[in-house]
């Protein structure tokens, strides 16, 4: 039976997905399926009551009996109420199998009749309780939910620990919630069976706060909004949904530099303490509030005289952190501080302003405070903030130059100089370099609705273009208004017609029109003398020129590389630093490669470029990954991904690296996952150029897989995608090797020799060794495939060799690892020693089980299966894989024995058996056997 509860939350209610808590969540289901208990635990609004609700309702459905509990603070007092929540409608099922002397003693305690107490009758109830369990347990496993704990009555909480530590092999589950700070579990842990597993909620990450906004419906919120209720909620769900809605109840969004709106219900919570502290000591932590580091000295200089005592008494009540010896005065939660500066009148909040203006060292803070203490226009103070901004911008922290911006332009007069719109516009160039295409979004639109000037309109244009990302095709509307507004001017043309190359390539899938555009951009940049823009005409030319294969790519670089150079140009993602590291890389100089990006990193997160820093850590992945360092580059990937998510940029593009990394070093089925999602990405932005790029990801991932028809399905559209676009250097995606191989495992060598003939042409043409190196490899398995065994091992072992010269290590081992394959069908002992020493160096953990598996197997080559001889006329006029598909089936196999010998999929298999059915004109398994003993017997 199944006790549910009236205080249980309605079916359609419990939360379906539990967000940012997978890993959390995966770890306790484990704990529940081998019958252990679990304990959550966490600050209050961490989220420990959704993750109970989900998990309960996994494994309330498997145990007969579950019994609930919610415990309150306003009954804390009330002495064994949670035992009757538990065992009130379960006591006649039990109560024929306790004896007299402890049925009395619970039916007491739940009834409140006799007086039970714990001094009175403790050790019947004690054994009641226990004897309870027992007898519920008896009938079938026992699933007990119990959430805050920190409410339950004592009386309860030490009935229910005494029996819980006395269950042993009794088939009763522990499912509880606790409300702790820091280690404060211990003792409710103490209280539980022994094979508890505790497991703490911790803060939530920004990109975590921003799906679980996303899934309740908070979708319209700017990033750079997204980011202050991470910061403000201190990653709380509970408080960063709070802050949510009262977002999305306001029509008017507080400004960038203005507080959140705290709603009520937060503000009571954090701050019902705040009545408690002295008039003086509650302005003193409004001074703190306001300022960005305040410390003891800080306050003092802003005219807190008393603020070593009046810090102490808010850190007694539990207002501040007390951190022994450290400077700063932290509060013991951001919301504390938000919602103490929101509660304050607007006149103290600009006196607290005002105070820190003078008494802040920095002097961007000073110039930020003197702006939130001044209202109304002031020439000098917008002066000092455009100043203050400029330094930010060089300290490498766009997103406080941005703020700083609109402050600045707020304060400008109408007729200043510079223009209040070209501050907001400087401001929302700033915001593009910190990643906050939202806030630059919404500020270029501000000004294109009054503005007039040509200069000022095409510069608001280049903003909402930027702004779009790799969805170029959703501004379609824009190139011919920024056409219009540009005029003749040269310099204002050349901004459209790069950015009109960029769409080339994104949106149209044209490398040759994305080619002519930017050498055009280039050409009027130089008539308008404006040579950053020229410098990224260039370099987009030359990257496009060598993704291309064209004879002018090392011209144009060359170009590109001449003095004089814009430093911003040298470090952008899309500049001449890029177009470099791209031709070093294709070129197999991986170790130039290596220190080129590696600098272009340390310069982007000095500059705080946060879209170039998500493309530089991924292609620092890519370098890794290609020499064979798949653990490092990993983690690489994997931080790369985790920006490009708290950031929204580069999703597509750092999803599909991943993809490689996971496929090559990590989980297979999150590479498989994480390349559909990069394929999904670029079909919803209708990014033809990352599209291809995807899908050979995920045409890798589902090769390691051993799904190699779902393989070549993937990269026979990378072929098509690519022959459109006109990209012929067969290094930029390197999938030829791949789509080879995986033609030869499904059967089909010739097409398998086209694609490496085609392939082979472009790269001798272009230099290309290590693409040479793997067209080799895949050829050796097409030799193979038709019979030739020696030469497929001779062209193996010269590939190895090459491919280590190159220093192309996770290539180098997969080729040793096809040699090892090759070697199993001659005669004598064969070793798998050499791949996996190999793969072991390289970290590649789902190759290094594949050789595990064929080692184990001691024959595994899918691309040369042996035929049983008497048997080998029967299946003339099959292809290679058909072959061996049918030769298994004649020695008894079944179909996942045969994927697993083939290291295909199950449903290749099937697939394959389909055919070979047609091609010999028979019906089943039960023929091809027949077929073989046909041939046995003549």
């Amino acid at each position: 039976m199944t006790v549910r509860r009236d205080f249980q939350e309605p079916a359609r209610c419990r939360p379906d997905l539990v967000i940012g808590r997978e890993e959390l969540v995966t770890a306790a289901r484990d704990q529940l399926t081998g019958g252990g208990s679990v304990l959550l635990h966490g600050p209050a609004g961490i989220g420990k009551s959704t993750v109970l609700r989900a998990l309960a309702a996994d494994y309330g459905e498997s145990a007969r009996t579950v019994l609930r509990c919610s415990a309150t603070e306003s009954e804390s007092h009330l002495p064994f109420l949670a035992l009757a929540d538990l065992f009130g409608l379960v006591l006649g099922e039990v109560s024929d199998k306790l004896p007299a002397a402890q049925l009395t003693a619970l039916e007491a305690a739940l009834t409140g009749r006799g007086e039970s107490t714990l001094q009175r009758d403790g050790l019947a109830l004690r054994l009641a309780v226990l004897s309870a369990l027992r007898a519920l347990a008896a009938a079938g496993p026992v699933l007990l939910v119990a959430d805050d704990l920190q409410w339950l009555d004592s009386a309860s909480a030490e009935l229910l620990g005494f029996a819980a530590r006395r269950l042993g092999d009794t088939p009763v589950q522990l499912l509880c919630a606790v409300r702790t700070e820091g280690q404060e579990y211990d003792r409710h842990l103490r209280a539980s069976p022994p094979d508890t597993l505790a497991v703490r909620l911790n803060p939530l990450s920004r990109s975590q706060v921003s799906a679980l906004l996303d899934h309740r419906g908070y979708t319209d919120l700017p990033r750079s909004t997204m980011r202050e209720i991470h910061r403000t909620s201190g990653g709380n769900p509970l408080f960063a949904l709070e802050l949510g809605r009262a977002l999305g109840e306001n029509p008017t969004p507080p400004r960038p530099g203005e507080p959140l709106p705290v709603p009520t219900s937060l503000r009571d919570l954090v701050l019902s303490r705040l009545d408690m502290l002295s008039g003086e000591a509650r302005r003193t932590l409004l001074v703190a509030s306001a300022g960005a580091r305040p410390t003891l000295a800080l306050l003092q200089a802003a005219g807190r005289e008393n603020a070593e005592a009046e810090t102490a008494q808010a850190a007694a009540l539990g207002l501040l952190a007390t951190e022994p010896d450290a400077p700063a005065v932290r509060f013991a939660h951001p919301l504390i501080s938000a919602a103490l500066y929101a509660e304050a009148p607007a006149q103290e909040r600009r006196a607290a302003h005002a105070a820190l203006s003078t008494a802040a060292s920095d002097p961007i803070e000073r110039a930020r405070h003197l702006a939130l203490s001044t209202t109304g226009t002031d020439p000098g103070v917008a002066a000092r903030l455009a100043g203050a901004a400029a330094m930010a911008r060089d300290r490498g922290a766009p997103s406080v130059a941005a703020s700083l911006g609109l402050l600045a332009a707020r304060h400008t007069p109408p007729d200043g100089t510079p223009a209040p719109d070209d501050r907001r516009l400087q401001a929302a160039e700033d915001a593009i370099t910190a990643g906050e295409v939202d806030l630059a979004r919404d500020i270029a639109h501000e000004v294109l609705t009054r503005a007039t000037a040509p200069t000022e309109r095409v510069r608001a244009w280049m903003v909402v273009i930027e702004a779009a990302g790799q969805a170029l095709g959703d501004v379609d509307a824009v190139y011919p208004q920024a056409l219009s507004d540009a005029g003749d001017d040269p310099g204002l043309l050349a901004q459209v017609h790069y950015q009109l190359a960029w769409r080339g390539l994104v949106v149209q899938g044209d490398f040759d029109e994305a080619r002519r555009q930017a050498e055009h951009a280039a050409e009027l940049a130089a008539r308008g003398e404006d040579r950053r823009n020229e410098l990224m005409a260039l370099s987009l030319q030359a990257s496009t020129e060598i993704l291309m294969g064209h004879p002018n790519a090392p011209v144009t670089i060359k170009r590109a590389l001449k003095e004089p150079q814009d430093p911003y140009v040298t470090c952008h993602h899309n500049g001449v630093g890029m177009a470099r590291f791209r031709w070093l890389l294709m070129s197999d100089q991986l170790p130039e490669a290596r220190a080129t990006i590696s600098a272009l990193l340390r310069e982007v997160r000095r500059r705080g470029m946060v879209e170039s820093e998500v493309h530089f850590q991924r292609f620092l992945a890519d370098i890794e990954l290609r020499s064979g360092h798949c653990g490092r580059a990993l983690d690489l990937a994997r931080e790369s991904l985790r920006l490009a998510r708290d950031s929204g940029i580069g999703l597509g593009a750092s999803a599909m690296l991943a993809s490689l990394a996971e496929a090559s070093g990590g989980d297979v089925d999150q590479a498989l996952a994480l390349a559909r999602e990069a394929v999904d990405r670029a079909e919803e932005d209708g990014d033809q150029m990352y599209l291809s790029r995807a899908l050979a990801a995920l045409g890798y991932a589902q090769l390691v897989a051993g799904d190699a028809a779902g393989a070549v399905g993937s990269l026979r559209r990378v072929r098509e995608l690519e022959q459109g676009l006109g990209i012929t250097d067969p290094a930029r995606g390197r999938w030829q090797g791949d789509l080879a191989e995986a033609l030869v495992r499904v059967g089909e060598p010739g097409e398998a020799q086209d694609v490496i003939d085609v392939a082979r042409e472009h790269a001798l043409r272009l230099g290309r060794e290590s693409i040479l190196a793997v067209l080799d490899r895949a050829e050796a398995l097409v030799r193979a495939a038709r019979g030739d065994q020696e030469g497929a091992l001779a062209r193996l072992t010269s590939v190895q060799d090459r491919l280590a010269k190159l220093g192309h290590g996770l290539e180098e081992a997969r080729a040793a690892f096809e040699l090892a394959r090759l070697r199993t069908r001659r005669p004598g002992p064969t070793s798998y020693e050499e791949a996996a020493r190999l793969f072991r160096r390289c970290r590649a953990l789902p190759w290094l089980r594949q050789v595990d598996a064929a080692a184990a197997q001691g024959s595994a080559e899918p691309a040369a299966a042996p035929v049983p001889a008497p048997a080998a006329d029967a299946l003339e006029g099959l292809a290679s894989m058909e072959r061996q598909v049918a030769a298994l089936v004649m020695e008894g196999a079944t179909n996942r024995e045969i994927a697993a010998r083939l290291f295909i999929s199950v449903k290749t298999v099937e697939a394959t058996l389909t055919r070979v059915y047609r091609k010999l004109g028979i019906r089943s398994r039960v023929d091809i056997v027949r077929l073989a003993a046909g041939h046995h017997a003549k």
